[in-house]
């Protein structure tokens, strides 16, 4: 080889490491996005149609065995928040390596472990890496357009995980299911090469890290989604959290919850729309199966079928609001998000064709994950640039907390009754 033809290799080569190793610059392409993201929804759903089997495996009651989707919820709950607070204060990468690590230790926790309180750590350690990783999808999102795709994918695989989950523990193991949200460490190395983009840490300030601040929001969400499982202790317990919360936000206005951004319309009534939309989606789709038996007489089989179909065309539905989004403005856009949601929910209420349930159903996740998609970029565009992780984080924990209030309200109002009636 001549001394030409090795300079040229040599070259070569060096670009190719070069190219390799230099961040990309621009934005994040919106499926590696949703890729990292929306596994989390598959997961948390995974265990639904299982429980007998878990319960079976680990020596536990069905009852017991609950907890695994109790400790998933709280941690994506508490989760979410704390994660996008290190993504505000460490940057990009060390939000995401953080929380692939969370992700891999916890799920392979849950593959290894005999004992229900190990596999309960597990599971808590693979919802916070997971919410970890769509905190950072969805700063990166940057338009509603994009967050559409993000939010209907969280929808069509939260829809799918159940039957995902059954299928995979009839061929496998219960195990394998609790383990498909690990499918998003695949996106990890890829958006990490995008680090000029421009979620970059926020100065520091001078007194630290508000841990008393994130101890006290930890306290609140968790009270909060224990609800329904210990209503009296819980009610007093957020009731005291948020409490001192308030006050401790008045003592430092600049903490982990900024009084600024927690004040600002935009932002409240952007969290406080998707708190109750999300609320009526989840009580609709624990409360539907339940209506579409005692209402049409339709077997559990054709139930889950047709709330299947519903949620899948409701979640794709969504995006084409969140790309029109732009276009319509806040208020109209609002308006249908409200319009669709108490459509569903009066649907639900007074409906006895099975159709027509499902309709609800579709309507609910529908107003849903679009206002996931639309609501999130207004509520981040609230918050000034570098306080634009934490709006996105609070505004997760609203929504999610709406998937802790629907299961507790579908009990009160249709499943208990249901019981009762049999």
């Amino acid at each position: 080889m001549t001394t030409t033809a090795i300079t040229a290799t040599t070259a070569t080569t060096t670009a190719t490491a070069t190219a390799r190793a230099t961040p990309r610059v621009g934005p994040v392409p919106v499926l590696w996005l949703a890729l990292l993201a929306t596994p989390l929804a598959a997961g948390a759903n995974a265990s639904v149609l299982i429980l007998p089997d878990m319960a079976r495996s680990l020596g536990v009651s069905a009852g017991a065995a609950t907890w695994l989707v109790a400790s998933y919820a709280w941690a994506m709950a508490v989760g979410t928040p704390l994660l996008a607070g290190l993504l505000r204060r460490r940057g990009l990468r060390a939000a995401l390596h953080l929380a692939g690590a969370l992700l891999v230790s916890g799920t392979l926790l849950v593959a290894a472990s005999p004992w229900l309180p190990l596999t309960l750590a597990g599971r808590a350690t693979q919802a916070a890496g997971g919410a970890g990783l769509a905190a950072v999808a969805m700063s990166l999102a940057g338009t509603a357009r994009r967050m559409g795709v993000i939010s209907a994918g969280f929808g069509i695989l939260g829809a799918s995980g159940p039957l995902l989950g059954a299928q995979l523990s009839q061929a496998v193991s219960w195990r394998l299911s609790l383990s498909v949200s690990v499918i998003a460490i695949l996106a990890v190395p890829v958006v990490s090469r995008y680090a000029a983009t421009p979620v970059t840490p926020a100065a520091a300030p001078q007194d630290g890290f508000d841990a008393r601040g994130a101890a006290l929001l930890t306290a609140l969400a968790t009270a909060l989604v224990l609800l329904h499982h210990v209503p009296a202790a819980a009610l007093g317990s957020s009731v005291l959290a948020a409490t001192l919360l308030a006050l401790h936000v008045r003592r430092r206005p600049d903490g982990f919850v900024p009084a600024a951004l927690i004040r600002r319309p935009l932002f409240l009534g952007s969290a406080l729309l998707a708190l109750v939309l999300s609320g009526s989606y989840f009580t609709l789709l624990f409360s539907v199966p339940r209506l579409l038996t005692d209402r049409a007489g339709w077997d559990a089989t054709t139930a889950g079928t047709g709330q299947l179909v519903a949620l899948l065309s409701g979640s794709a539905l969504s995006w084409l609001l969140a790309a029109a989004s732009a276009r319509m403005g806040r208020t109209a856009v609002r308006t249908v998000l409200v319009g669709v949601g108490a459509l569903a929910a009066a649907v639900a209420v007074f409906a006895s064709w099975g159709p027509l349930l499902l309709v609800a159903t579709l309507g609910g996740i529908f107003a849903a994950t679009g206002s996931s998609a639309v609501l999130s970029m207004h509520a981040a565009s609230s918050a000034p640039e570098p306080q634009r992780p934490t709006a996105i984080g609070l505004f997760a924990l609203c929504y999610q907390l709406g998937g802790a209030f629907g299961p507790a309200i579908a009990t009160a109002l249709v499943l208990s009754a249901g019981a009762g009636a049999a």
